[in-house]
């Protein structure tokens, strides 16, 4: 069994490598596992830091079983015959992925998603969501910095580290304002590390919608907080989670009294969005940035205004309420819109260490050994040629 580390072909670029060049020198004098690395320029790391470690940096691939990426292999670089892990997005249908799963079948390739690797209980065991959540906390603090001018603040794509944003963050002063965040898996988790390193304050939900503030305040929220039965029923998790649509959105409230909005939640389908078109047209609406981490796109999304992905490079638009236009970014009439989908990348080494770690640890085992693996088996979308019984449903959707 040979393992390649892959290069990334996607664009915007992306940096992120699934392995560091200490974890691949580990795995390689530890474990005796024979991993190679496929050359690359816009890695995170370099061919050279991986070389150093007596890591073999190759160019010709074809010899290797098992290929590991970060996001979407383009069709036409796909080798049939082999297992593939990487985020393949296709799961939900994803149009811009229908050729890749195609393709995948075509060429019989075992594909097994990093989202789908789960324990016995179906929680995901490797993910980059915390340091998306990181860096989405950060960048709708820098659009609202852009916007107001009220204080600076540096890109996290332009730190080398974390480490370096807190120590900005100690020296900056913000302005008393309100920042709504939703969502509390990995992304809540990483948007909640950030929002308190930068000194802000959480409050209760209750008291955050009740209180004046003279310093900024956030508050983050639990779905019972932003939805309700439309029965009248009392709340409850697993039906809201088993069948959306019979909610309602509860969230106007935060949007008469936030600034900014964070989201990080998961979205589905029926599930009710937290305002609508004609609510953000109404003059008590007051959130002036929206940083959606989740970036589902409108109309299958939980915010209206994400009407496209933006990018490192580009990371904000903005988003007229009385048109529904995209427009320039920084006018007081729009809504500042961040819906960067590759946010980690902008942190990548640390991202990149984080998630190699949780590779090692949770799945490489699975993956070396040599009884058949359940958890590899219930993150395989397709093998030999055919989607695997947990994925027919994809296959009306391929076949359209």
């Amino acid at each position: 069994m040979k393992i390649c580390i892959i290069k990334e072909h996607k664009y915007p670029p992306e940096s992120r490598t699934p392995l560091t060049p200490a974890q691949v020198a580990f795995l390689r004098d530890e474990l005796d596992i024979d991993i190679v690395v496929e050359s690359s320029e816009s890695r995170c790391y370099s061919d050279a830091e991986y070389r150093n470690l007596r890591v073999p940096v190759v160019n010709e691939i074809e010899g290797c079983d098992i290929f590991l990426g970060v996001k979407e292999v383009p069709p036409d670089k796909l080798i049939s015959d082999k297992i593939y892990f990487f985020f393949s997005h296709t799961i939900k249908r994803q149009e811009q992925n229908k050729h890749l799963l195609q393709t995948i079948l075509v060429k019989r390739i075992r594909l097994i998603d990093y989202e789908l690797l789960t324990n016995m209980h179906g929680q995901r065991l490797i993910a980059f969501g915390h340091f998306a959540g990181m860096v989405g906390a950060h960048n709708a603090l820098w659009t609202w910095a852009k916007r107001s001018g009220s204080f600076t603040l540096p890109r996290m794509k332009d730190l080398m580290h974390y480490e370096l944003a807190k120590e900005i963050y100690s020296k900056i002063t913000i302005p008393p304002i309100k920042i709504v965040l939703t969502g509390t898996g990995r992304v809540g988790t990483g948007a909640l590390l950030v929002l308190r390193d930068m000194g802000i304050k959480q409050i209760e939900p209750e008291a955050y919608l009740e209180g004046s503030f003279n310093y900024p305040v956030f508050t983050q929220l639990l779905p019972h907080h932003y939805a309700a039965q439309k029965d009248g029923d009392p709340f409850d998790k697993s039906v809201f989670y088993n069948d959306p649509s019979e909610f309602i959105s509860t969230f106007w409230p935060y949007a008469i009294g936030s600034n900014i909005m964070i989201n990080g939640i998961y979205y589905m389908e029926e599930a009710p969005a937290f305002f609508t078109l004609k609510e953000m047209q109404h003059t008590d609406f007051n959130i002036e940035v929206i940083a959606d981490i989740s970036c589902d796109i409108a109309p299958h999304s939980s915010i209206p205004s994400t009407v496209r992905i933006s990018t490192i490079d580009d990371p904000v638009f903005g988003f007229d309420p009385q048109t529904g236009l995209e427009t320039q970014p920084f006018q007081s009439h729009a809504v500042d819109m961040m819906t960067i989908d590759n946010l980690p990348n902008e942190l990548p080494r640390d991202a990149s260490k984080a998630f190699g770690k949780q590779f090692i640890t949770r799945i490489m085992g699975e993956l070396i050994k040599t009884d058949p693996s359940e958890m590899l088996e219930r993150a395989t979308i397709a093998e030999k040629g055919h989607l695997k019984p947990g994925f027919l449903y994809l296959e009306d959707w391929l076949n359209s």
